[in-house]
């Protein structure tokens, strides 16, 4: 948008018009000005409506304001720049919109509301007062008649309509959606509102005629609030800067009051630690602008609904009472984001963290007895929707020890923490001694609930309170309560980083196994879906056996994975017990790891199929499943690499990316920019990540990018005791990216010493393949023998390099029979696996190879041909199966955004990760629906799928 025409308000009959309202408001000072919102207004406004949709706090005034005033997006706004009061609307081009401002009041009936947009639109289109403008209710031949003229102007009309919920009626706002609709597109709308907009947006929103910014986009950024913080002379260091920011889900409004308090803080540092919703400057705000704004019943569902972190409509009917809380909660998500729906079937919900602070003070100044029956609900709401670990902190809460005992000895698998991710959960009343003395499980049930929040010391000290009781119990249960203390202890020692005491527990808790246990069936190909059967109940053997395996195995593999080392089979055996034993929680944490592992190891299809697994398991459990599902799609990311599909390496890198950033900086980082390599405390999933990244830099024409990722991902494992195998795949990788860059002599010093029979086969078969670059006759020597009986234990991609390169060295040689014979073995361990990327990226001997090996017959001709055709290049074709036809294919950008509809993000979210407008997604997505004969998104994607299309 450029620079606007400046409004001027005509005299009209009828009562007095204000001309304040008819211009942009002054922004309180200092404003921050935020180029990426401006860039998007500038962008939605090129369309018919735009809304800026948030409660109240959230900027929409100050930043429509801003954006007048500044002209739209000018490229020197620079992050931290404040906005200057220009206060200049003229138009510098015929081609430019000119622009109208409308304040709406309370009370804007349609006799004022009329009065006011005839007074606004008259200064846009240069009527005389007399123009075909009316200003009270229009007629249908008056709105005709406008519509005429808007369609018929020199220049389109940007009409901006601030505060537009606070028309009641909406019959009032029949005649400016009829000259939407009919003005020729000459008439476009930017709205600010709350809620209970009474526009067609869902019309609008279907036709990709809406462009949408909501508290999602007004939120600011770790660096919106520096630059805020800075503005006020409020200057804080950026860990507190983060802090701030989460505290406050980066809310304009609570920004800016922390931002006026913290600088009359002795410790600026502590009190943004303290920060929170029930301060009274916070406090006060939202009861004045959030609450007020609510009707009883709607304030009562927020604050009982408060009480648990998130709620779906099921949940809230049990904690209210009320038959309409799914709708309640809908409408309260609505465009009032008083709510932030989760991307979940069925929908869950999350409170504004600010407002749930105040809501759960307010609840604790409830008396006793209304809390303990609210935590009851919640209790035996969870207990029955198989959410042990929220249940039983519920139930502590209530005081309802014989539930926290049941659930704890039901469940105790899956009350294990899984990742480090804070819980934040108050600690809850102890257990009088009598209730120890009586029962003393519920001392173990207090144990597990402060170690899954991270409250280690008091997950001690109930342990200690309850061994003293064990001698007491009768035999049968005193060796099922030791062996629970034992989980306990094993669970701590974890959380702990005591990786001596897990091992030493894990032993301890084995040998409590049954002696008539037996193994684990492992499945040769892992079914469908993670739901699992109910566990046995009643303390049988086999059950308990199952249990031991799949806890301790799970335990014993993070603590190797934390290492560095990669435990393949321990995450498939304890994925195969929990499925058996019925614990979805623990075998998702098995499934996701085991993906990553399997995908590492070249086992392609069942990789896919355990990261599906994860990526399947019901939602709305209770569980994080961040990190879990970040496993999953960093495992596919690797599947797709090594089967030659780059754009959807890329586009699962991105899904997996929040998951493993703890600083959330990664956000719309490209493939080679740094990624912290900590990733989270997860080091394997970031040396994985780096490979995969550094083989698309390669592919990018970037190798040298490549390079830095892998030494930077060395670097990062070098005090990880376990890493070598890791640190070989990273090593051998920055080898061959150096030879790709013609720097032969590097990469044989960084693979110098690859000489004996113990060398990593890995780092072998690259210096064979460097020695072949160079001219080296010791290239045939070096390369050990992959189709011996120990090779089978080599990493498939590992195996396909080895037999390419004795395929060449056969033909090199003159025994082209037996070249031929080498390259059909490589086919035979490539095809079931669908992996293409070592021939397609292989050197031009090979592709020779390939091309000669298809006139001389192959029985895998159809694969053969294909790598032919694409051999040195990547394709985004599927590995398996032929792709299905279309009357009109899908354009590489389309497959691109087709494989994000795979996922949970929105449009906004995959145009924010491809840095399109949503516009452009929007239109890609019509496409797509268009060329799949599908009408949504989920019929989209089944119709790929069955084209093998994604």
């Amino acid at each position: 948008m450029a620079e606007q025409e400046r409004v001027r308000v005509e005299p009209a009959p009828g009562p007095p018009l204000l001309a304040s309202r008819l211009t942009p408001a002054v922004p309180p000072e200092p404003v921050v000005a935020r180029p990426r919102l401006l860039r998007r207004l500038d962008e939605g406004s090129r369309g018919p409506v735009t809304l800026v949709a948030a409660p109240a706090g959230w900027g929409k005034t100050t930043l429509l304001a801003s954006w007048v005033r500044l002209g739209g997006a000018p490229p020197d706004v620079e992050p931290g720049a404040t906005v200057p009061d220009s206060g200049d609307l003229s138009v510098s081009s015929a081609d430019e919109p000119v622009t109208a401002w409308m304040s709406v009041e309370a009370g804007d009936d349609s006799d004022r509301l009329w009065a006011y947009l005839a007074a606004a639109l008259r200064s846009a289109i240069g009527l005389a007062q007399d123009g075909p403008v009316p200003d009270r209710p229009p007629r249908p031949d008056q709105l005709e008649a406008l519509a005429a003229t808007l369609a018929a102007a020199d220049r389109p009309v940007l009409l901006i309509l601030d505060d537009l919920h606070r028309v009641a009626d909406p019959a009032a706002l029949t005649g400016l959606e009829f000259l939407l609709r009919h003005a020729g597109g000459r008439l476009r709308l930017v709205v600010g509102a709350r809620a209970g907009l009474h526009l067609p947006l869902h019309r609008l929103r279907l036709a990709g005629e809406l462009t949408e910014i909501g508290p999602d986009k007004l939120a600011f950024t770790d660096d919106e609030v520096a630059d805020l913080l800075t503005a006020h002379a409020a200057p804080l260091p950026a860990t507190a800067v983060r802090r701030l920011r989460e505290r406050t889900g980066g809310w304009p409004a609570a920004l800016r009051i922390a931002a006026l308090a913290v600088r009359g803080q002795p410790d600026p540092e502590r009190w943004v630690g303290q920060f929170g919703g029930d301060q009274p400057e916070i406090a006060g705000y939202l009861h004045e602008e959030v609450l007020a704004t609510l009707d009883p019943a709607e304030e009562d569902l927020l604050r009982r609904t408060a009480l648990v972190d998130t709620v779906c409509a099921d949940l809230a009917e049990a904690l209210t009472g009320r038959a309409d809380a799914g709708q309640a909660l809908a409408d309260l998500a609505g465009t009032g984001g008083l709510l932030h729906r989760e991307g979940s079937r069925p929908p869950w919900y999350r409170c504004e963290s600010l407002l749930a602070d105040l809501l759960r003070a307010d609840l604790a100044r409830l008396p006793a007895d209304e809390r303990h029956e609210l935590h009851a609900r919640a209790a035996d709401w969870y207990a029955g929707a198989g959410r042990p670990a929220d249940g039983l902190r519920h139930a502590l809460a209530a005081g309802r020890w014989d539930l926290a005992g049941d659930l704890f000895v039901a469940h105790w698998p899956e009350l294990a923490r899984y990742d480090r991710e804070p819980v934040h959960a108050p600690a809850p009343a102890p257990p009088p001694a009598e209730v120890i003395r009586a029962d003393p499980e519920v001392a173990l049930a207090c144990a597990a609930e402060r170690a899954y929040a991270g409250d280690l010391p008091a997950a001690v000290g109930h342990l200690r309170a309850a061994a003293g009781y064990a001698a007491g119990l009768p035999v049968p249960r005193r060796d099922r309560f030791l062996r629970l203390v034992t989980a306990l202890e094993l669970t701590v020692a974890r959380l702990d980083d005591d990786r001596a005491e897990v091992r030493a527990a894990a032993g301890r808790l084995l040998r409590t196994r049954p002696p008539q246990a037996t193994p684990t069936r492992v499945p040769n190909a892992a079914p469908t879906g993670l739901t699992g059967s109910a566990p046995t109940t009643g303390g049988g053997g086999a059950a308990d056996d199952l249990d031991l395996r799949a806890f301790t195995g799970t335990a014993l593999g993070l603590g190797e994975l934390a290492d560095g080392a990669l435990p393949t089979a321990r995450f498939v055996r304890a994925r195969a017990a929990a499925r058996e034993a019925g614990r979805p929680r623990t075998e998702l944490v098995g499934a996701s790891r085991a993906a990553l592992l399997l995908a590492v190891r070249g086992e392609l299809r069942a990789a896919e199929q355990a990261a599906r697994d994860a990526l399947g398991l019901p939602s709305g459990r209770g569980w994080s499943g961040r990190l879990d599902c970040g496993y999953a799609y960093l495992a596919l990311a690797v599947v797709a690499l090594l089967r030659d599909q780059p754009e959807e390496a890329t586009a699962n890198l991105a899904l997996a990316r929040p998951a493993f950033d703890v600083t959330e900086s990664w956000a719309g980082a490209a493939v080679g920019d740094d990624w912290p390599v900590a990733a989270g405390g997860e080091p394997v999933a970031a040396a994985v990540a780096a490979l995969c990244r550094a083989q698309l830099c390669r592919d990018s024409g970037d190798p040298a990018a490549g390079q830095r990722l892998l030494v930077q991902a060395r670097e990062s494992l070098a005090d990880r005791p376990s890493a070598a195998e890791l640190t070989n795949l990273l090593r051998a990788a920055e080898a061959e990216l150096r030879a790709v860059r013609g720097d032969l002599d590097s990469a044989r010093e960084l693979l110098d010493g690859v000489t004996d029979e113990e060398t990593d086969p890995v780092l072998a078969v690259t210096l064979a393949k460097v020695q072949l670059l160079a001219g080296d006759a010791a290239a045939e020597r070096t390369l050990p023998d992959w189709l011996a009986p120990a090779a089978s234990a080599w990493p498939l991609p590992v195996r396909l390099d080895a037999g390419l390169l004795d395929a060449v060295l056969a033909e090199r040689a003159g025994d082209r029979r037996r070249a031929g014979r080498i390259l059909e073995q490589t086919l035979d361990l490539a095809g079931p696996q669908g992996c293409r990327r070592a021939f397609t990226h292989a050197e031009p001997p090979v592709r020779d190879l390939l091309a000669a090996h298809l006139d001389a017959g192959t029985a895998h001709f159809a694969l053969v041909s294909d790598l032919v055709r694409g051999a040195g290049q990547s394709t985004a074709g599927p590995a398996a199966g032929p792709r299905g036809t279309l009357d009109e294919p899908l354009t590489e950008r389309e497959l691109t955004i087709l494989r994000y509809l795979q996922s949970i993000l929105s449009n906004v979210e995959i145009a924010s990760e491809l840095s399109l407008s949503v516009n452009t997604v929007k239109t890609h997505v019509r496409n797509i629906y268009r060329k799949l004969d599908a009408t949504r998104r989920r019929e989209a994607v089944r119709r790929a799928r069955e084209l093998r299309l994604i």
